[in-house]
């Protein structure tokens, strides 16, 4: 990808959500994340990400600075522990900076940007960790995270079917109903037994604070993508799922901080620090092996990284379709 960096640019640029998703195709994000991982992630820099609480949920600041990208930006999110409308829960806005001036230059609504680039990651490490011949996707939630794994996972393998589990049949039924007219694949509403037992790359997408299934469901070979949980009190999986995996994280600093998925378990004796094996630019760049293995987890909390490099294609599709917005040198 191009380093893009602001010249004179005398207003601050703000894009609405529906721009962002104009400029942001799913298929080029996952290409661009496996590369940034890749061959960029060696020269970036993410301080911890900063939790402020809040009466109504928490408050999160994710800075980024990429030197090899050229490319400083931050993304500022707010989380609602109980909103009036599901839509609402998060609130997200990323920012790009001018890396001579300091100035913002570019400002994008982001819970489009926040779901597909976390729906991107865990399809680069479905890539590098499911087996080829995965036919069944499994997908734990309803909420827009939900809806982003069931479109972007099939892009790297080739599902037969989806199974959705939600927090009862009826919201199951539901969301499968509405989403039946947006992928080509058919989807079904399953019980929590049923949809860990019988997937093959299972997508944990949902707000619960403890595991959603026993462990022992899980048929060798599986593979999963845990990314509802961030805080360490809270996780999707128990600890023999954890225990009995091949586990990669998408940063080791962040994972052992916020991942109560590996935290609580570690806090048991179950596991130790080094049961987790790869982070995922060490995955990705052939480091450490993906398969074969029992069990694959992929635990994302989230990185900056990850929104900066959304950040900047959707700045490059801007300035393609727009107009010289940007500076750009190769």
């Amino acid at each position: 990808m191009w380093a893009l960096f602001a010249v004179r640019w005398p207003p601050v640029r703000t894009l609405s959500e529906d721009e962002v998703r104009q400029h942001l195709d799913p298929a080029c994000l996952v290409r661009e994340l496996e590369t940034a991982f890749r061959d960029r992630f060696t020269q970036v820099t993410i301080p911890a990400r900063m939790h402020i609480p809040l009466d109504t949920g928490i408050f999160l600041i994710m800075p980024c600075h990429d030197l090899a990208g050229h490319a400083l930006g931050m993304k500022l999110v707010t989380v609602q522990s109980q909103p009036a409308h599901s839509e609402d829960r998060i609130q997200a806005t990323v920012m790009l900076f001018d890396l001579e001036t300091g100035k913002p230059h570019l400002v994008m609504a982001a819970k489009y940007l926040t779901e597909l680039r976390t729906a991107a990651a865990s399809a680069v490490a479905t890539k590098f960790l499911a087996r080829k011949d995965a036919r069944t996707l499994g997908i734990f939630g309803t909420g827009r995270q939900a809806r982003a794994h069931l479109k972007v996972l099939p892009l790297i393998r080739n599902f037969d079917r989806v199974l959705v589990c939600g927090k009862d049949h009826s919201s199951s039924k539901e969301f499968c109903e509405q989403v039946a007219g947006e992928i080509t694949l058919p989807v079904e509403p399953a019980g929590p037994d049923r949809c860990a037992a019988e997937s093959d790359v299972l997508c944990t997408c949902t707000t619960s604070p403890s595991p959603l299934f026993d462990g022992k469901l899980l048929r060798p070979g599986t593979h999963l993508n845990l990314v509802g949980s961030f805080q360490p009190q809270a996780r999707e999986v128990d600890s023999f799922t954890i225990e009995r995996a091949l586990l990669v994280v998408d940063t080791y600093d962040a994972a052992l901080i916020e991942a109560g998925d590996l935290l609580i378990p570690i806090g048991e004796g179950v596991i130790k620090r080094d049961h987790v094996q790869a982070d995922l630019h060490e995955l990705v760049s052939g480091s450490v092996a993906g398969r074969p293995a029992d069990i694959t987890v992929f635990k994302s909390v989230g990185c900056a990284f990850e929104d900066l490099i959304a950040a900047e294609l959707v700045a490059e599709n801007v300035t393609t379709r727009e107009g010289a917005l940007f500076r750009v040198t190769t």
